[in-house]
């Protein structure tokens, strides 16, 4: 911890402990921003997924082959543990519902959209705003195929409201996700998230 006090200085890095940011989905998106923020010291992190590790995540998830069949919410803490053994994890296994999630989410100050499912999004994207109107959302849109990295961006919708990603590539037949773009979307939302800890906001 004192060398992220020395990167970052202790007013910041102090933010950073104290804040605890929920990570729904953990596939290409939610693995990479996971792992960014516990990288940056967030305190706490609150992982949700109900999804088992497969074969074909590897070229984009925070995975290994050995983890494969197991459930991305114990292969990611593991993997959490190994990289910031001071960060505090609660992981839940299921899948985050409209009935759940308040539960879910209750305790986080953001809340990190990070499914494949455009109706999940949505479905989140709706409670928390609606719901929870004291939690900042960091959500995506876009950010599939070989398009240029530069229309990768990120918007404040509103002021507890962001939006990463060029809001047009979404996954087809004819596109599909490649590791860099998916994980330079995942960077935007765990810089963005970083930012709102910073108060230094989008305009």
């Amino acid at each position: 911890m004192s060398a992220l006090i020395q990167r970052h200085g202790a007013a910041l890095q102090g933010a950073f402990s104290a804040a605890t940011v929920a990570v729904c989905g953990l596939g290409g998106l939610g693995s990479n921003i996971a792992i960014l923020l516990a990288r940056a010291g967030i305190g706490k992190l609150i992982l949700i997924d109900f999804d088992r590790v497969d074969i074909t995540n590897l070229h984009r998830q925070q995975y290994k082959a050995s983890q494969i069949g197991v459930y991305k919410t114990d292969a990611l803490t593991d993997n959490l543990r190994e990289i910031a053994p001071y960060i505090e994890l609660e992981a839940h296994t299921e899948r985050i519902t409209e009935d759940n999630a308040v539960m879910l989410l209750k305790d986080a100050d953001i809340v990190c959209e990070a499914f494949d499912d455009a109706k999940a999004k949505a479905m989140l994207t709706d409670i928390v705003l609606s719901e929870m109107p004291d939690k900042y959302l960091v959500t995506a849109s876009g950010m599939a195929g070989m398009g240029t990295a530069n229309s990768i961006k990120t918007r404040r919708i509103t002021s507890r409201f962001y939006l990463s990603g060029d809001e047009i590539s979404e996954v087809s037949d004819d596109i599909g996700l490649v590791a860099p773009r998916v994980a330079l979307c995942a960077a935007h939302q765990a810089h963005t998230v970083l930012r709102i800890i910073a108060k230094q906001f989008e305009v």
